[in-house]
């Protein structure tokens, strides 16, 4: 296993509970599986990044919309995705300009931000203005950092749990098909990360599974402060990481 897919077993087995508990938490709150993922993969096997992610995220967001596809936002999509491509454009610009490391304080403190906003300003009204704005952070965010979740979360904030997680997964969705075509033109795929997003597909399914219990407790009054703070934790992480 180690020769085919980069990891020892024991290397594969944190993987895959993070992966597991990342589906998990993706499928209850609308984000967050790469907050998870993507430490702990770079710090075992770096290389399989961002493909396997990538790969990985593509069913669990596909399982998200089926499950909930009445609650998909579909005028939304189309402006979030129109923010999202120019945003993956400017996360490039942006990473070939600063360091990494100034990047994740910049964008961790940037949710922060938001985030303290949302607690004391009015709610954002989910227009085409605010859908592309958000769509451009997600896309910049994604690109940089590989964490594109919470623009969008803190712009679903207030709405229903099955449109907010149904509609970040249609547009996780879209995103990452574009991104691994974009990978793939780039000939940054190989087929050892595919594999291994493939071995670990078992997690990501169980974490669905789990998600489909844990979501309808979550909605209603604890879905936004859930919301918010994984989005306060996730910022936190980025912005210790790029300190540290």
């Amino acid at each position: 296993m180690e020769a085919a897919l980069h990891l020892g077993p024991a290397g594969f087995a944190a993987v895959l509970v993070v992966v597991t508990v990342g589906a998990a938490v993706q499928g209850s709150v609308g984000f967050g599986a790469n907050l998870l993922a993507a430490p702990v993969l770079a710090a075992i096997e770096p290389e399989a990044l961002p493909t396997t992610l990538m790969v990985l995220i593509l069913p669990l967001a596909v399982a998200m919309v089926r499950r909930e596809h009445e609650g998909v936002d579909r005028g939304a999509v189309g402006w979030l995705m129109a923010g999202r491509v120019p945003g993956t454009v400017v996360g490039s610009l942006v990473v070939a300009a600063i360091t990494a490391d100034t990047l994740s304080v910049l964008a961790g403190a940037a949710v922060l931000v938001a985030v303290l906003t949302s607690v004391v300003a009015p709610r954002v009204p989910v227009t085409p203005a605010t859908c592309v704005a958000a769509g451009v952070a997600s896309g910049a965010m994604g690109t940089a950092t590989s964490i594109g979740g919470p623009p969008l979360a803190l712009l679903y904030q207030h709405q229903e749990g099955p449109v907010l997680r149904a509609t970040l997964a249609a547009t996780f969705a879209l995103g990452t098909v574009l991104s691994l075509v974009g990978l793939a033109l780039a000939g940054a795929v190989d087929p050892w990360q595919v594999a291994l997003a493939g071995a670990l597909l078992p997690g990501t399914l169980v974490g669905i599974g789990v998600s489909s219990r844990l979501a309808p407790r979550l909605d209603g009054a604890w879905l936004r402060p859930a919301v918010l703070a994984f989005a306060a934790v996730t910022a936190t992480v980025v912005l210790v990481r790029g300190l540290v």
